[in-house]
């Protein structure tokens, strides 16, 4: 799956620089993107997005020092500036593009309030559909980070064919401080979009026996609303067969050449259940939004690892186990062979209907809201009584 990223703000620009860079080191040469921000410092930081692709907005509004926080500021300048964006994506080249893919921090102001935007005009303009990966912040961030994320994600979800969530409070360590906390989630972020946004590529290991291709992928994501992602890593199988062989090497002469035949048979049963456990751990473990899986509309399972360990039965039972356990019965799959040590299990829940995280956002954004109103009203001077002014 080819994957235009445009990251948008601090946040969005940092995780798509991940992306670049993961890409190449991988040499696939699957993802392109840019970088668009409102504050100079931010876009200077980015190591992997060339300077060309760095786009400065709103410099006669804010002159390269950021919105501060307000996204209603952040919208207004990227629709003043929306053709320079759309400008400097049509240089990068859209041609073979299967989708694009807006990464953004849903709490701040120029990635918030911009996102949403950006989405209208490129769903006016692309045939192509156009996704949102939303980072929300935890509560303790701020009620002023929840309002702007629940004003944000309320726009974002009508503007864009599917959202991703990834939630910070799902993912932070006690004690962690700030720079490594936000290292440590935004290689969470790219290491399970990686895996998925690379589905179907013809890698150095050929192609998939079950091959997941960005049609698949974009048929789970077209109910549109809210999806959420899973992911699960385990060895391989050979490491540990080859660990037993040595081990229990000396019983092969005594029980024969017949022991190479069943083992064969027993380490195929071993595969298929190994797929099905990882597959659950990925769909039952952190989500990138904690959510109510059952409630989803669709889902697709994707497992990538050495084309040894991909056994098909193991993931046409694992296909079937989330079919067993989502509202939908839409349940795609395959897999995805590369040369590593580990398989991985990616699960992705299309169209979410229950979501705690976002309902607590929601009701956060809502009192502040009306806290705000309160307060202005009640809002006092000292001097609006007594002494005249020299003039009105």
């Amino acid at each position: 799956m080819r994957v235009f990223f445009i990251g948008f703000g601090q946040a969005g620009g940092k995780i798509v620089d991940m992306f670049i860079e993961q890409d190449k080191k991988l040499g696939t040469n699957s993802f392109r993107g840019i970088a668009v921000n409102t504050a100079r410092t931010d876009l200077m930081g980015l190591k992997n997005i060339e300077m060309k692709d760095r786009i400065l907005i709103g410099q006669t509004m804010v002159k390269g020092h950021g919105v501060g926080t307000d996204n209603v500021t952040g919208a207004r300048v990227t629709a003043d500036e929306i053709d320079s964006i759309i400008s400097a994506i049509d240089m990068r080249g859209t041609h073979d593009v299967d989708a694009f893919v807006i990464v953004a921090g849903l709490g701040g102001g120029t990635g918030s309030g911009g996102s949403p935007v950006l989405a209208r005009h490129l769903k006016r303009i692309y045939r192509e559909p156009v996704y949102a990966l939303g980072i929300i912040p935890a509560p303790e961030e701020g009620r002023l980070y929840s309002y702007n994320a629940a004003r944000s994600l309320t726009t974002l979800v009508n503007e864009a064919d599917n959202t991703f969530i990834f939630d910070n409070s799902a993912w932070k360590n006690e004690g962690e401080s700030v720079k490594s906390a936000f290292q440590r989630l935004n290689n969470e972020v790219v290491r399970r979009f990686g895996v998925l946004f690379r589905a179907g590529e013809v890698s150095r290991m050929g192609v998939g026996e079950m091959v997941v291709d960005s049609s698949e992928i974009i048929n789970t994501l077209r109910g549109g609303g809210i999806t959420s992602v899973g992911y699960a890593v385990s060895e391989v199988m050979s490491k540990r067969t080859k660990q037993q062989r040595g081990i229990l090497g000396g019983l092969k002469d005594k029980f024969g050449g017949k022991r190479e035949a069943n083992e064969e048979v027993l380490m195929g049963e071993d595969r298929s259940a190994k797929i099905v456990a990882l597959v659950r751990r990925a769909m039952l473990g952190r989500l990138t939004l904690p959510c109510d899986y059952s409630t989803a509309e669709r889902a697709l399972v994707l497992l990538a690892g050495p084309p040894d360990e991909m056994d098909r039965k193991g993931v046409e039972k694992a296909k079937s186990w989330v079919e067993e356990n989502i509202a939908g019965v839409e349940v795609r799959g395959g897999d995805y062979p590369v040369n590593s040590e580990y398989v991985a299990a990616v699960v992705m829940l299309a169209t979410v209907g229950n979501a705690p995280r976002i309902k607590e956002l929601l009701d956060i954004a809502k009192e502040t809201k009306e806290d705000v109103i309160k307060s202005k009203e009640k809002k006092s001077s000292m001097f609006e009584e007594g002494i005249d002014p020299l003039f009105e």
